[in-house]
């Protein structure tokens, strides 16, 4: 047996950034902090960290006046922000500063009187958000091909696209594409909105799966980043599987099988991928492990004020 460990996986640093935000106002506040939404999209970091004393709740009704509250990593609209200080609540915003990136966009365009098509998931955390600042007849969800090509807009000329930060680069490229030829004015981002971890991530798995019989891909059936790695590998015709730890393995997909790649989702603790890596090594006697590292990060974000 061959197991390929790719490299950059796991923790990206808007990730970090956040479970680093639950963790020093833990320690400075004391329990319970209460967070909107899960931070990341990781069970067991949501777990880890309830067992601190971090409470996660879906309305801010559920919170207490004038307790602490994190918003998540994925960011969230103007009306949240509105309830918060309705109730009087100590606000530490933990949004991906390149999510926020994509609100700052979306205020821009919608500012200069131009409707917006976004480009991303429908019901995702990180999407909710950033609909939240423009509004609501002035901003169309797309996901695909086919409803870029379905959209409409009021004025061709005064349209603008940004997207979601976790896509397939490739998917996205395409949505793109059949906008720009039905609107050839379009406004995008000066920069791509995709995150460079999710790019990174992709670029590995698009370099290293053709030298696998099997991917496995650690990480949650709701992060995003993670069930794109996945599905890049199986549209290059890889048997690719999404695991969210080693208990969730199925040997029979080893079956016949000598090369195996590993990755993870963003948000994935790199102990699950240790534990993945020890079974293999564990069960195939003579097991040879290759890091095989196709780009450095090196990006850290800073705390925000309130706890740095």
């Amino acid at each position: 047996m061959r197991l390929i460990v790719a490299s950059p996986r796991g923790f990206c640093a808007g990730v970090d950034r956040a479970i680093r935000c639950v963790e020093r106002a833990l320690d400075r506040f004391g329990p319970p902090v209460y967070v909107l939404n899960h931070i990341v999209h990781n069970a067991h970091v949501v777990e880890e960290l309830r067992e601190r004393g971090a409470v996660f709740i879906r309305s801010l009704e559920e919170v207490p006046p004038g307790s602490v509250l994190l918003f998540s990593a994925h960011g969230v609209g103007p009306d949240r922000w509105a309830q918060a200080r309705e109730r009087g609540l100590r606000v530490i915003d933990a949004t991906c500063p390149l999510v926020e990136k994509v609100h700052n966009e979306a205020r821009r365009f919608a500012e200069k009187g131009y409707e917006i098509i976004l480009i991303g998931e429908a019901g995702h955390d990180e999407t909710i958000g950033t609909m939240g600042w423009v509004e609501k007849d002035r901003v169309h969800l797309v996901q695909t091909p086919e409803d870029a090509e379905r959209v409409t807009v009021t004025d061709p000329r005064r349209v603008a696209y940004i997207t979601q930060t976790t896509l397939s680069v490739e998917d996205c490229a395409r949505v793109i594409a059949v906008l720009k030829r039905r609107f050839p004015a379009i406004q995008g981002p000066p920069r791509e909105d995709i995150c460079y971890a999710t790019t990174n991530r992709q670029t590995a798995v698009l370099s290293l799966a053709p030298e696998a019989d099997l991917v496995l891909v650690v990480g949650d059936r709701e992060s995003a980043n993670s069930t794109r790695l996945r599905d890049i590998a199986r549209s290059r015709g890889i048997h690719a599987e999404l695991i969210s730890d080693v208990s969730k393995l199925d040997p029979a997909w080893l079956e016949g099988v000598e090369t195996v790649l590993v990755t993870s989702g963003a948000s994935v603790p790199e102990r699950l991928v240790d534990g993945l890596r020890a079974w293999f090594v564990g069960r195939y006697p003579g097991c040879v492990v290759e890091e095989r590292v196709i780009r450095e990060e090196d990006m850290e974000f800073r705390l925000p004020r309130e706890i740095a």
